[in-house]
């Protein structure tokens, strides 16, 4: 398994596994958010990576 998230992808690229730590880790450093901004974003949206995205846009303005 590749650990480095700068070199992972995920089996799914249209949504986050949460309970997956590496991951959590690509999908902060693809979306420029830190791990509680991403975990909240999961609990108020759901794992689809289209609406994490508008609600940490959303989040930041």
């Amino acid at each position: 398994m590749n650990e480095d998230p700068k070199t992972f992808h995920p089996l799914d690229p249209g949504r986050i596994n949460g309970m997956d730590p590496i991951e959590l880790k690509y999908w902060c450093a693809q979306l420029g958010c830190t791990d509680s901004q991403l975990h909240q974003a999961l609990a108020e949206v759901g794992d689809h990576v289209t609406a994490v995205r508008e609600w940490l846009a959303e989040s930041r303005s």
